[in-house]
């Protein structure tokens, strides 16, 4: 942290404040902005908080304008390329890349985690047939709390690594039993003998009247997309989370609280909206320029869902990292005759050629690909945010251990600028015209 300060002026008093200026190891410096409070009385006003920091966080860095995104100082690319989903698990959790005796531990404690209480498979029975997956996520994974007591000593670091440890092992067979339940098919119990993605897509897919025989390209596909959405720095859900930790609350109520706000179509659906784009298109006659056209079109609200990033000014980096794990596997499952897929190609084309796109930086996004891969898997639509939230349980409970370690750490209360009537006097009902 820098010794420099910005001084804040308060022409209508002349009072002066002088504010720290402080200093990451990367990015944009951030201004202590408490004393405006303390000392002139002022607020902040800032909707969204998209230019206040919340926090010190040492997890996750992003620069949109470069397109970079690291976990603990590793780039996603070299992640993706060599990692597995739980050694990366394993680097979130705790700041470092385990030795192999450590990985081999950490893979034992998570496998050996990964059933639930057969009082939680009942649970089940009380969301209507047609629940939506998500919706019986956020009721599941809160439930959790009535059965692992323990987790409430949130300030013991070996009761929170517990608790880290079962989100993580746990997470794959709610989320597997939710589409399950949906289906009206009998649950899977995990296989030990599986590794982790492994395990997830036999709980998804498989029957017991029938052996199940993991495809290879499937696992690498899920694994990889784990890994990319594991966290995102302080986006909308772990903002939710450590909110909702802060005030000292169970872990699985904060993570559940962190599912409810993934739910959003604006955050978590957007894979999702992908292939409903995808489905319009097709269904409308497959004229892909009219799209086009319609999306540089000011006037019209139409807009290509899966292009550009709100955070990345530049290619998103973890869309170059999965492009050429979706066009493996359309090309492994022959999809290139299927009309959405075709459809997907020819407007990933478009984007990448025409100045338009180009001159906005309106790339494909890892939702674009995300989505076109969850549907060559065989992924219904209700299931994308769901796998998203599986991914992203780790980043969740790392960001929320980080903060129950951190003694700035405060209950969250962020402040209003009132707009409402100014003080009035209570008239009696009989009084009122």
């Amino acid at each position: 942290m820098g010794k420099d300060t910005v001084t804040v002026t308060d022409n209508a008093t002349g009072k002066q404040v002088e504010l720290p200026v402080l200093r990451g190891n990367m990015g944009a410096p951030a201004i202590d902005v408490r004393g405006l409070s303390r000392e002139l009385g002022y607020y902040t006003y800032d909707p969204g908080f998209m230019s206040t920091a919340s926090c010190r966080s040492a997890i996750t860095f992003i620069d949109g304008d470069e397109g970079v995104l690291m976990y603990r100082g590793y780039p996603i690319e070299e992640l993706a390329e060599k990692s597995s989903y739980l050694e990366t698990c394993y680097l979130l959790l705790y700041g470092q890349m385990p030795t192999k005796v450590e990985l081999d531990e950490f893979d034992t404690i998570i496998t050996e985690h990964t059933m639930v209480q057969e009082a939680v498979r009942r649970f089940y029975d009380g969301f209507r047939h047609d629940a939506h997956p998500m919706a019986i996520m956020v009721g599941v994974v809160g439930a959790l709390s009535a059965f692992y007591a323990d987790s409430s000593d949130v300030h013991n670091p070996r009761v929170r690594e517990i608790a880290a440890h079962r989100l993580i092992a746990k997470m794959p067979t709610i989320a597997a039993w939710s589409y399950k339940y949906s289906l009206g098919q009998p649950f899977m119990y995990p296989d030990n003998s599986l590794n982790y993605t492994e395990n997830f897509l036999r709980m998804m897919f498989a029957v017991p009247t029938e052996k199940f025989v993991p495809n290879p390209l499937f696992t690498r596909a899920m694994d990889l997309i784990l890994i990319l959405h594991a966290d995102h720095e302080q986006n909308a859900s772990t903002s939710t989370v450590r909110l909702s930790g802060s005030s000292e609350a169970n872990p699985f109520a904060a993570v559940s609280a962190g599912i409810a706000s993934l739910w959003g179509p604006l955050h978590g659906g957007a894979n999702e909206a992908v292939i409903r784009m995808l489905e319009e298109i097709v269904d409308s006659g497959g004229n892909i320029q009219d799209y086009v056209a319609r999306a540089k079109d000011k006037d019209d609200p139409f807009r290509l869902m899966g292009f550009g990033h709100r955070i990345y000014k530049n290619y998103d980096p973890r869309a170059k990292i999965i492009r050429k794990m979706c066009h493996e596997l359309l090309a492994h499952l022959g999809a290139e005759n299927q009309p959405l897929f075709e459809t997907a190609l020819e407007l990933e084309r478009i984007a990448v050629e025409d100045e338009y796109f180009q001159e906005r930086k309106l790339y494909p996004n890892v939702d674009f690909y995300s989505g076109i891969i969850l549907r060559a898997m065989g992924i219904p639509l209700n299931m994308f945010t769901v796998i998203f939230a599986l991914a992203r349980t780790v980043g969740w409970i790392s960001h929320w251990n980080e903060m129950m370690e951190d003694p700035e750490s405060r209950i969250g209360r962020p402040r209003q600028l009132y707009t409402g009537e100014a003080a009035r006097e209570y008239v009696p009902i009989d009084q009122r015209g």
